[in-house]
């Protein structure tokens, strides 16, 4: 059996929490989980918390007292790095919400990381179909330049919750745009290797009512190419793009819709790009790594790399 622990049950936490029940039971793996919370949160509902073998209250000086074949973290990124710490010693395995920490700088060393655990951080993105595609089919190695667009309407994210109290609108627990959307830096870096020189642009620019940066745009280039990163909190209408610009051909890939179209060929490709679809996969993936048929292809010294060039910071 499996034993697992939950760190937070947020939306996300929840999120994730619904597709590992399915998945294992998909798998016919049995497991119990336990959920570790602050207790600021609201009520568990009735089809999570009977998945749930125990709830605990986590405190800062608590022990814990369970080992556990996999933790996720999934509670606000600002308590990442600490919650990593307090669980060091009690996982196989971690599966971290992406960003890894909001400090891009941290010291690893203090976490004290065991080399026979492993520590995945979540970059689902790299699991979307759209990008599998271009991966498997398109010569984006070849490449000139990209452009990657995600722009969306914040108030909007989470229906029924004022956009003004979640994380996202508050810098002190990791958020904005730049951190949010850190998923745009991971796949261009996935596809195209690390980053040589750049700049960036990230400031707060909307009349939101939020203390995190709203907007934030680089310029940047790699080996061989040039990245155009734009991304914003104020878009109305919401934009998930990448356009890759190619000696023959210009591709316009649209994550949203799973649409690539070859702008000169005339060439277009509809993909199935249902949310659930592209997380499970990661999920199944992860469960690779742990059962040791692939190697853990999203570690913590990766995720530090992307949140540096998130952060605007190209020179490491």
């Amino acid at each position: 059996m499996l034993k697992i622990a939950f760190v937070g049950i947020g939306s996300i936490g929840k999120r994730h929490f619904r597709d590992l029940c399915m998945f294992l039971n998909q798998k016919k793996r049995s497991y119990m989980i336990d959920v570790y919370r602050s207790g600021k949160g609201a009520a568990i509902e009735p089809d999570l918390a009977s998945n749930i073998h125990r709830e605990i209250w986590l405190s800062n000086n608590m022990a814990v007292s369970e080992y556990y074949d996999v933790v996720f973290i999934t509670n606000p990124t600002a308590v990442h790095y600490e919650t990593i710490r307090h669980f060091a010693g009690s996982a196989r395995a971690m599966f971290i919400e992406k960003p890894v920490f909001d400090n891009p700088y941290a010291d690893l060393n203090a976490l004290r990381l065991q080399p026979d655990v492993i520590y995945y951080v979540a970059c689902p993105l790299r699991c979307h179909p759209v990008i599998k595609y271009v991966q498997t089919y398109i010569p984006y190695d070849q490449a000139y330049a990209v452009r990657a667009i995600s722009s969306s309407y914040l108030p909007d994210w989470r229906p029924g919750t004022d956009y003004r109290i979640c994380y996202s609108a508050r810098q002190s627990l990791g958020g904005g745009v730049d951190i949010d959307l850190i998923h745009e830096w991971d796949y261009l870096t996935y596809l195209f290797g690390p980053v040589k020189s750049g700049f960036a642009i990230r400031k707060k620019f909307s009349d939101l009512e939020i203390d995190s940066n709203d907007y934030a745009a680089y310029i940047a280039q790699t080996e061989h190419t040039a990245i155009e990163v734009h991304l914003d909190y104020f878009g109305r209408k919401s934009i998930r793009q990448l356009q890759i610009f190619l000696p023959e051909d210009t591709v316009e890939c649209d994550i949203l819709t799973g649409d690539i179209y070859w702008r000169v060929s005339g060439e277009h490709v509809h993909l199935d790009n249902e949310r659930d679809g592209y997380q499970m996969r990661e999920l199944q993936h992860f469960f690779e790594i742990l059962d040791g048929k692939c190697s853990n292809d999203s570690n913590i010294a990766d995720a530090l790399r992307v949140l540096r060039y998130a952060r605007g910071d190209f020179e490491k």
